[in-house]
């Protein structure tokens, strides 16, 4: 396969998604898969395909206060051929603005007419004499305008945000977003320890370090991929960010128990549970699409886990042949989505505010179902990767009300205490977010079935 640049890279990925509606993550592994490009050339490949997604709303609105026609009118490839170049002068000092100019201008002249390339080297050096001097809409006076344009989120998340957590919350909450996510890995403890596997990392050239709060996790840098990796390879650890670590040590199985997870793949929590089950016991691991049941699988024989069993079914609808068979049950509910943007860097484009209502409902009723198959004082863990009330605390006030038989339980033996910002892990409950705990936004309760609930199916 022939040699391309890491900017003609980018450039495929931004054509995919805009064009194809590809997800940002999935096009460019295709992509680099293809070219296999060497390591830095891989690494700015994915700097220029991410950055430039996440601050796609912000190029944009500058490139139109320097473009008279609008970006639409231009063809797919100068059009991201400008947007990737308007990063480069913004965000990336490393880049000299020469470069970034006449770069752009290469690339115009190789995918545009003759005309486009001195109409994208004109731009470009108009931005680079100017960027200075920009001027976003004043905060004071247009306050979602003035965040969801310097900071490239949508208007209406934006809006939510100020309302909920007020200008300053927001504006750090949205600076998270843009910042890349750390690669963190949970080292797998039925085959090594967390030194043990940082020891050998660094042996192999990589950057490994704890993570602050989970037990299990490690941050790695510089590495190819994950896949190429020997570790990976024999089992010694499980791609997973350290919220939702967090997760499976507020369900704290005992080795032997009966554990139900309910939307399971591809089976991150589950192999989790399975480890700090020590490998006994039962996990029956749910999911509505069979074809993902082999993702979790995988991952068990990889990991050398065999007390994992596969089931497909739809959680809002689980067999009653489960109904009060689990010592403990796992909620990991389809939701928003709002605490991983900083992971998706095109997420945040895709989201729509009408798209909560239908997941608030699908969660309620996702609820009921694993409610149902709870033993009597066993525990239900609930968890999403977002952080809207309706969707996190609501839904746990909502299902409360509907199921008096369970009570929230004191979280506090089993996380970090210094994670309770808010003072609420004794209450049972815990709101993750990227800009004060440096994770993924993410959202957890713990409940105990104490009394005797309603007849099974209600």
């Amino acid at each position: 396969m022939a040699k391309i640049s890491a900017r003609e890279i980018a450039l495929q990925v931004l054509k995919a998604v805009e064009g194809e509606g590809s997800y940002a993550g999935l096009a460019l592994n295709r992509i680099l898969e293809k070219y296999r490009p060497g390591k830095l050339d891989r690494a700015f490949a994915t700097e220029l395909s991410y950055g430039t997604l996440r601050f796609l709303k912000t190029i944009d609105w500058i490139l139109g206060q320097f473009v008279k026609q609008p970006l639409e009118a231009q063809t797919a490839s100068v059009r991201n051929i400008l947007r990737l170049s308007v990063y480069q002068l913004l965000y990336l000092d490393k880049v000299p603005d020469s470069a970034a100019c006449n770069e752009g201008a290469e690339m115009a002249r190789k995918h545009g007419h003759p005309g486009a390339v001195k109409f994208v080297n004109g731009v470009l050096r108009s931005i680079a004499r100017r960027k200075a001097g920009i001027a976003f809409p004043d905060l004071s006076d247009d306050p979602i305008g003035h965040i969801s344009i310097k900071y490239s989120h949508p208007a209406w998340l934006v809006e939510r945000w100020l309302r909920e957590f007020g200008p300053e919350d927001t504006i750090l909450l949205c600076s998270a977003n843009n910042m890349p996510a750390p690669n963190t890995v949970r080292v797998n403890t039925l085959k090594s320890t967390r030194n043990e596997l940082i020891e050998r990392l660094r042996e192999e050239g990589l950057a490994a370090k704890e993570t602050a709060y989970a037990p299990e996790g490690i941050t790695i840098e510089g590495f190819l991929s994950i896949s190429s990796m020997a570790a990976f390879r024999e089992g010694q650890f499980q791609v997973q960010d350290e919220s939702s670590m967090l997760a499976s040590r507020a369900v704290a199985p005992a080795p032997g128990a009966t554990v139900i997870d309910a939307c399971s793949a591809p089976g991150g929590k589950a192999t989790h549970l399975a480890q700090l089950m020590k490998n006994r016991g039962e996990i029956f691991a749910f999911d509505i699409h069979p074809h993902k049941l082999a993702l979790i699988k995988e991952n068990s024989v990889r990991l050398g886990i065999d007390i994992i069993r596969e089931n497909a079914g739809d959680a809002i609808r689980l067999p009653e042949k489960f109904y009060g068979s689990a010592d403990y049950v796992l909620v990991d509910a389809p939701c928003s989505g709002l605490g991983v943007l900083r992971r998706r860097p095109d997420a945040r484009w895709r989201k729509d505010p009408g798209q909560i209502a239908g997941l608030v409902k699908l969660q309620a009723e996702i609820l009921n179902s694993a409610s149902c198959c709870v033993k009597d004082h066993g525990v239900l863990v609930y968890s999403t990767c977002t952080i809207t009330r309706e969707e996190n605390l609501g839904q746990v006030e909502d299902f409360l009300v509907r199921h008096p038989e369970f009570v929230l339980e004191d979280l506090t033996p089993l996380l970090p205490r210094v994670l309770d910002n808010d003072g609420t892990m004794a209450g049972g409950y815990l709101q993750l977010l990227p800009h004060r705990h440096a994770m993924d936004g993410f959202f957890i309760a713990r409940m105990r079935k104490e009394g005797i609930g309603k007849d099974y199916g209600e």
